[in-house]
């Protein structure tokens, strides 16, 4: 009956051809717009992003506008009417969905530009209008780029190579060891010539990056050019999933330094601090998290890292509107670093699922964090799987600290600021740390003018390369007794 409806209402009046499959447009929009008045974070009638999916065709003709009014959808083209329906039911979401595709069809007799816009272009439009300009991390992706983003998650039927194009030569700069690529003898400073016998100069970097991937398993043939030789590798691809632990030694002090969080972050860091301690034994003095440009990624991942160094207890919870949305994760017995001290390093870059990890171990009183006021990216964005194989990241709840704060919009607190713009006069005050934090962890959501006071007193700033941070968190952990004082004030208030 459904199907027999969309049929019904889409070809009631004479229509120019899409160059789009309508049937197929009116399955993916309408799931994608159920999803969104679903799952949302903010409550938001069907009506309401429907009409804001229509008004996204004016990303493909500015001169469309659509309006309700006296129970009547009226879209327009500049001052004249292209068409007027009757306004389904405000939570009648199916209904709705219908009528964005009749609209987007109706839109395509008057305008070439819509009428010629290909399926992508208009789900483009349709849902970045649905989604709205309030949340700038809810987005879409296209089917490509959906690809793209499930393979940075999840790992890639890849080589483990990094190439850039210079001078027009797909040059390789590094062999990810490990890799098919390493196994298979390639080397930095290759130059790609041909994959599967056919040449790769011209072609832009993200078509190579297409050739090289494929199914796990599936093997391809590289010819390179190594000095002034021609050398043919046969590779056979495996999961990639993209390196984001780094470990260096100084002394007696482990440092990672965590690039974002995907797959294998915290089994590569739980085995790389495994191996280390093993190793070093009673020489091994304490750990620092690097997390400075650390913008997110798989929230479990983030959970699971923190797992290593809290032995029980709330690492996170998350609150929204959808109850699947609310949850609280906590630590499981057992606590990897043991009694290892843990300086944490952050900066304004570090956003959402680093956040996490740093409010957890603050709040928990297992480490001191070093650095800048973080991002405040506190929200939690699920993923949504279209049937045109495209993906809506849409927000859906909030990240809140063990402490009970939200994190969005406020970010994470370190005790020692390193960020320029705080008085010299200021840092060290470990009774001024101890006031800030008893403020910041009861200071509520909606109270923005003490939230923006409160990220003022060490305001955000990039610091991923600064020497400074590091050398601070360095001799901190070289002294205990510092490190005891400085951790007690961060905790005194963890609790209330």
């Amino acid at each position: 009956m459904a199907l027999l409806a969309v049929i019904a209402l889409l070809s009631s009046a004479p229509k120019a051809q899409a160059a789009w499959d309508v049937v197929e447009a009116q399955r993916t929009v309408a799931y994608g717009l159920a999803a969104i008045v679903e799952r949302q974070l903010q409550q938001v009638p069907a009506s309401a992003v429907a009409l804001d999916a229509i008004r996204g065709l004016a990303d493909i003709d500015p001169q469309f506008a659509v309006v309700l009014q006296g129970g009547r959808v009226r879209l327009s083209n500049a001052d004249r009417v292209v068409a007027d329906y009757p306004a389904p039911a405000a939570d009648d979401v199916e209904s709705w969905a219908r009528l964005v595709i009749s609209a987007a069809l109706d839109a395509g007799d008057l305008s070439p530009l819509v009428r010629d816009a290909d399926s992508e272009r208009l789900y483009r439009a349709v849902f970045e209008g649905a989604l709205g300009t309030a949340d700038l991390h809810s987005r879409y992706a296209g089917a490509a780029e959906a690809r793209d983003n499930r393979a940075s998650r999840n790992g890639f039927g890849g080589i483990g190579i990094r190439f850039e194009l210079i001078e027009g030569d797909a040059r390789i700069v590094d062999v990810v060891e490990d890799t098919p690529a390493a196994r298979a003898g390639l080397q930095a400073d290759d130059v790609i010539v041909l994959i599967d016998g056919k040449p790769v100069r011209g072609l832009e970097r993200n078509e190579i990056s297409a050739r090289l991937r494929g199914a796990v398993a599936s093997a391809l043939i590289v010819t390179l050019r190594r000095g002034g030789k021609m050398v043919e590798a046969k590779v056979q691809r495996s999961l990639i999933v993209p390196k984001t632990v780094t470990q260096t030694l100084d002394g007696g002090i482990a440092i990672y330094r965590i690039s974002s969080f995907n797959q294998r972050t915290a089994s590569t860091l739980e085995t790389k601090l495994r191996e280390t301690r093993d190793r070093m034994g009673a020489r091994l003095k304490g750990v620092v998290l690097d997390l400075r440009g650390n913008p997110g990624g798989l929230l479990d991942k983030a959970v699971a890292v923190a797992d290593l160094f809290i032995a029980d207890g709330t690492i996170i919870s998350t609150q929204g509107r959808n109850p699947a949305a609310d949850a609280v994760l906590t630590a499981r017995p057992g606590d990897l670093a043991e009694d290892l001290p843990v300086v944490v390093l952050i900066d304004g870059r570090s956003a959402s699922s680093a956040e996490i990890l740093a409010s957890a171990l603050q709040d928990s009183g297992r480490a001191v964090l070093i650095g800048t006021n973080s991002y405040g990216k506190g929200t939690v964005q699920t993923v949504i799987r279209l049937p045109n194989d495209g993906e809506i990241t849409l927000t859906w709840s909030r990240f809140h600290a063990p402490s009970g704060y939200a994190l969005h919009g406020l970010g994470v607190f370190p005790a020692l600021c390193t960020s320029p713009a705080q008085a010299a006069s200021e840092r060290g005050d470990l009774g001024r740390v101890a006031r800030t934090l008893a403020v910041w962890r009861h200071v509520g959501l909606d109270d923005t003018a003490l939230r923006a006071r409160l990220r003022d007193l060490c305001p955000p700033a990039r610091r991923t390369d600064a020497a400074e941070d590091l050398s601070l968190a360095l001799r901190l952990l070289a002294d205990p007794a510092a490190f005891t004082r400085v951790l007690a004030a961060e905790a005194v208030r963890a609790k209330e």
